[in-house]
C-alpha cells in the first residue's frame, strides 16, 4: 500500500467521523425521542391488559390502569374558566352558558352532518371522529353514490395520558357536536366538568374538498403528562372500497403516498403488504385509490410515523391502510390552551386540483406537491404529461367537447409533433429498401451460414452503406426520441380521473374497460391473461396493429439474412399487447387504435410523394464522391477485422488438430 493510498484512507475515515459528530442527536432530541419510545411502550402494555382474558378479582385494577373513563381522566385537573368563542346551542342538546355537558354516559351516539357543494361529511359523537365522507360530484361504478368510508370502515383515535399514566383513547368517548352560527364548522366536545375539555373542531369552507381540523385541549396543563403537553398520539385506518368495474386493474394504482417534509414525494407497494418506519418528519400522507384519496396534511410536520398497507381479498375492498403518527402541540404563552390540528383532504385525484393548493407558494421547500399522488409514469417521462399532455388536454375539455372527439385532436396533436421524425424515419427505411438488390447480391457472392461467411458477408454490406452514405442505425434515432411522448401518453390515460364515467360509441366509461363478450368464472389460462372480457377497443387496436405491423415488415426489408424467430417477432408483440392491454382502460386503446390509422395512413402518403427512384440516385451519386469514415462505423470496421483474424487463427488450430 503506497503512501497516497494511506493518506486517502485516513482522510475518509475522518470525514466519517466528522459527519457522524456533527449529526449525533442533541441531548434534548434524545431526550424527546426516548419519551415518546416510553409512551409507545405504555400503549402497547395497556392494549395488552385490555386483550387478555381477566378474572373478577383482577377485572377492578386493569379498568383503573386502562383509564378509558373519560371522567377518571378528567377528574385531577385544575379548575380553569372554559374559552367563550363557542355558542352555547347544540345541533344535538341545548346547554347552558357554563358550556357544561351531559356525562357521557348519558350521551347516545349520533350523526352530525357537515357538507357543502362537493363533499357530505357525517361526524359521529361516539368518538367525535368521521363517520363517513361522501363525494357528491362521483358516483360507485354501479351508479350508486360514492363514499370514501362509511360506518366501521374508518377509525379516528387520539391518546392523552394524564399525569398518572391512565391513557384516556377518545374512540370511546362521547362527544357533544356544537355547531357553529355560519353552520360551516362543528365543534365535538368532550367534558365532564365545567373546567376541562377536548375539542375537535372541523371546519368545512365552501366550494372546497380540502377540511381543517383542530384539537383543543384545555384546563389540564397541570394534569397531563410532560409528553402529551407537545405531542398526541393519533392513530388513523381506512379500508379502500372497490370504486371501479376492473378491480384488478385499480389495485395497481391503489397504494399509500406519503412526503417528507421539505423533500420528495415517495410511495409504498401496492402490490404486496407494506409497512414503513418512519422517524425522518412527514409532511402529509394519502391514503389513495385509482381515482380519489383521503389526504392527512400536518398544519407542522408528523414525527414517528408508522404506515401500513395490506391487500386484501374482500368482496368490496381492495386494501387496508393504518398510520400512527405524533401531531405535534402548541401551548399557549397566556392560557391554559394546548392546541394541534391538520387538514384533511377527500377528493378526486385530479392534477389540477391539486396543484392549485400551492398556488402563490414560491419556496419551493414550503410546496405540498399533493399533485404527485397521480401518478404520470417515471421522473424522467412524467414531465411531457405535465408540461404538454394534461394543459392540452384542459384546454379542449374547457370547450365542453365529448371525450372521443378530444382524444381524437390529442392524438392528432401528437402524430404532427413528431411527424418530422416520422419523416426521417420513413427516408431511413426508403434508403436501406433501395439498397436491397443490391444487398441480395452480396448475400449471392458471400453464401452460406458458416462463421468465415458471415463475417465477409457483413464486412461487405457495411462498405456499401459508407460509401453511399447510409447509416442503419439513422431509422432508430427518430424512433427513440419519440418514444417518451408515446409512453407518456401510457401513463397518462390509467391516472386521468377526466375520463371516468364518460363514454364514446359503445363504450360507456373510457376510464375502465370495454366488453365486447364477458364471462364469469375461471378459465385456465385465458383469465389470468385476458380477465373475464374481450375488450372492443383493444381487439381492434390488435388487428389494425397486426396489419400495420405485417405491411412494415415488407417496407423495411432489407434482403439481409436473419434469424427465423426474429422475423416474426414483431409480429408476435403485437398480439402480445392485446393480452397486456385487454383491462387497460378504453381511452387508451382508442388512442392507440387511432394513433395506428394514422401512421398507416401518413405511411401510405409517403410512399406515393416520395420518389424512391430519385432517392437511389443520390446513393449512387455518393459513391463516387470521397468518404471519411465515421468514428462508428471506422470502430465497427476494426472489430470486424479483428474477429475475422480470430476467426482464421481458430480455423487453423483446429486444422493443425486434426491433423495431429
Amino acid at each position: 500500500m503506497d503512501k497516497n493510498t494511506i493518506i486517502g484512507l485516513l482522510l475518509i475515515t475522518a470525514i466519517i467521523i466528522g459527519f457522524s459528530i456533527y449529526n449525533r442527536p442533541t441531548k434534548e432530541q434524545l431526550a424527546v425521542q426516548q419519551r415518546m419510545r416510553d409512551s409507545l411502550q405504555l400503549v402497547e402494555k395497556q392494549r395488552t391488559e385490555t386483550d387478555r382474558p381477566r378474572n373478577a378479582a383482577e377485572s377492578g385494577v386493569a379498568d383503573s390502569m386502562q383509564g378509558n373513563s373519560a371522567a377518571d381522566f378528567f377528574g385531577t385537573a385544575e379548575e380553569l374558566p372554559v374559552p367563550a368563542n363557542e355558542p352555547a346551542t347544540s345541533a344535538a342538546v341545548t346547554h347552558s352558558d357554563s358550556l357544561s355537558l351531559i356525562p357521557p354516559s348519558k350521551v347516545s351516539a349520533e350523526p352530525v352532518v357537515l357538507e357543502n357543494e362537493r363533499v357530505r361529511i357525517v361526524l359521529n359523537t361516539l368518538g367525535g371522529s368521521i363517520q363517513s365522507v361522501q363525494l357528491k360530484e362521483y358516483l360507485q361504478h354501479t351508479g350508486d353514490s360514492l363514499y370514501l368510508f362509511d360506518g366501521d370502515e374508518a377509525r379516528f383515535n387520539l391518546d392523552l395520558f394524564n399525569r398518572n399514566s391512565v391513557r384516556l383513547s377518545t374512540a370511546t368517548a362521547c362527544f357533544t357536536p356544537i355547531r357553529s352560527a355560519e353552520n360551516n364548522r362543528v365543534t365535538m366536545r368532550l367534558q365532564t366538568n365545567p373546567k376541562q375539555y377536548i375539542d375537535f373542531v372541523y371546519t368545512l369552507p365552501a366550494d372546497e374538498y380540502m377540511m381543517d381540523f383542530e384539537v383543543r385541549v384545555g384546563g389540564m396543563r397541570n394534569a397531563l403528562h410532560p409528553e402529551s403537553l407537545t405531542n398526541f398520539r393519533m392513530y388513523w385506518e381506512q379500508k379502500v372500497r372497490q370504486q371501479e368495474k376492473g378491480r384488478a386493474f385499480e389495485n395497481r394504482f391503489t397504494r399509500i403516498h406519503y412526503k417528507y417534509d421539505r423533500q420528495d414525494v415517495q410511495k409504498m407497494s401496492e402490490s404486496k403488504n407494506d409497512r414503513r418506519e418512519l422517524s425522518d418528519p412527514l409532511k402529509w400522507f394519502a391514503f389513495k385509490d385509482q381515482y380519489f384519496s383521503a389526504i392527512v396534511i400536518g398544519k407542522k410536520p408528523f414525527s414517528n410515523t408508522i404506515l401500513t398497507s395490506e391487500v386484501l381479498h374482500e368482496a368490496d375492498h381492495i386494501k387496508a391502510y393504518a398510520a400512527e403518527v405524533w401531531v405535534p402541540g402548541e401551548m399557549s404563552a397566556d392560557s391554559d390552551l394546548i392546541t394541534a390540528g391538520f387538514n384533511y383532504y377527500f377528493g378526486p385525484v385530479h392534477y389540477k386540483t391539486l396543484k392549485a393548493y400551492d398556488k402563490g407558494v414560491s419556496d419551493s421547500t414550503q410546496k405540498l406537491q399533493l399533485q404527485e399522488v397521480v401518478y404520470l409514469g417515471y421522473k424522467w417521462l412524467s414531465w411531457v404529461n405535465k408540461w404538454f399532455v394534461i394543459p392540452v388536454f384542459n384546454f379542449f375539455l374547457s370547450l365542453e367537447w365529448g371525450m372521443g372527439l378530444i382524444i381524437l385532436i390529442l392524438t392528432l396533436m401528437v402524430k404532427i409533433v413528431i411527424s418530422p421524425l416520422t419523416y426521417k424515419s420513413y427516408i431511413s427505411s426508403a434508403k436501406m429498401r433501395v439498397l436491397r438488390p443490391q444487398i441480395q447480391e452480396l448475400e449471392k457472392k458471400f453464401p452460406g451460414k458458416e462463421q468465415d461467411m458471415m463475417m465477409k458477408r457483413q464486412q461487405a454490406t457495411m462498405e456499401l452503406y459508407n460509401k453511399v452514405g447510409v447509416s442503419p442505425m439513422s431509422g432508430c434515432l427518430p424512433m427513440l426520441i419519440q418514444m417518451p411522448v408515446l409512453l407518456a401518453l401510457f401513463f397518462f390515460f390509467p391516472s386521468a380521473i377526466e375520463l371516468r364515467q364518460h363514454g364514446f360509441l359503445w363504450a360507456d366509461d373510457l376510464s375502465t374497460y370495454d366488453s365486447l363478450i364477458s364471462w364469469s368464472g375461471n378459465i385456465p389460462f385465458v383469465t389470468r391473461f385476458l380477465g373475464n372480457h374481450i375488450s372492443i377497443f383493444c381487439l381492434l387496436m390488435t388487428v389494425v396493429n397486426v396489419v400495420y405491423t405485417k405491411y412494415n415488415m415488407s417496407m423495411t426489408d432489407t434482403g439481409q439474412q436473419t434469424l427465423s424467430g426474429m422475423k416474426y417477432m414483431p409480429l408476435f408483440m403485437s398480439v402480445f399487447m392485446f393480452f397486456f392491454l385487454n383491462s387497460y382502460p378504453a381511452g387508451l386503446n382508442y388512442y392507440y387504435f387511432l394513433s395506428t390509422l394514422y401512421t398507416i395512413l401518413i405511411t401510405l402518403i409517403m410512399k406515393q410523394t416520395i420518389n424512391e427512384d430519385k432517392i437511389l440516385a443520390e446513393l449512387e451519386a455518393n459513391k463516387k464522391k470521397p468518404k471519411k469514415k465515421s468514428g462508428f462505423m471506422a470502430r465497427l470496421e476494426e472489430a470486424q477485422k479483428l474477429q475475422e483474424k480470430q476467426a482464421r487463427e481458430r480455423a487453423k488450430e483446429n486444422a493443425k488438430r486434426n491433423y495431429r
